[in-house]
């Protein structure tokens, strides 16, 4: 239903605003999961480049020998994937490798930190690096200020989300948010 609902609002917005939907571990999973992507495309209309399916780097470590035949999967459908959460907790530099993903997420357990310590300035810098070596997206996720967005875009961070683009809102809240494409923030 979720994804179902995300594909029909992402269908009123700006052509070029996709929307992005955890999966949790049972999801992934799941044996019809591709079968539903594929179904909730199909039935919304969208752009499979407009939906952007994010997955936890823990529930890829667990589901080691069958995430990377349901990666092929969706990616041949045509959407975006994202490993969320990338760097909480434990975290395999090798699953950059073993997954292929559009974008990494970094975790917001490291966003608090970049502007009291040049270590974790230096750390998401690092991993900002290797994404873009890789040809990765890289993007931070709970940024709540001015000045964090302005030490992540130095450190080459390519897309944020926070409060510092918008609180949480409804379907109808983005339609209009995305009508302004307003790109200065990110």
């Amino acid at each position: 239903w979720v994804l179902q609902t995300a594909c029909t609002d992402a269908m009123q917005w700006h052509s070029d605003v996709g929307v992005a939907v955890n999966l949790s571990a049972s999801q992934f999973r799941h044996p019809r999961l591709v079968p539903s992507v594929a179904a909730a495309l199909s039935s919304s209309g969208l752009e499979p480049r407009r939906l952007e399916l994010e997955i936890r780097e823990s529930v890829l470590l667990r589901e080691a020998t069958t995430a990377p035949a349901t990666l092929k999967a969706l990616r041949a459908l045509g959407v975006q994937l994202s490993m969320d959460n990338f760097g909480a907790g434990y975290s395999l530099l090798n699953s950059l490798n073993t997954f292929v993903f559009d974008r990494v997420k970094i975790d917001r357990s490291f966003i608090p930190e970049i502007d009291r310590s040049s270590d974790a300035l230096s750390t998401l810098s690092a991993v900002t690096g290797l994404g873009k070596r890789l040809g990765r997206v890289t993007a931070a996720t709970g940024v709540e200020n001015a000045e964090q967005l302005r030490l992540l875009r130095l450190a080459g961070c390519s897309e944020i989300q926070g409060l510092v683009v918008s609180p949480p809102c409804t379907a109808a809240e983005m339609k209009r948010l995305a009508k302004h494409d307003d790109r200065s923030v990110a």
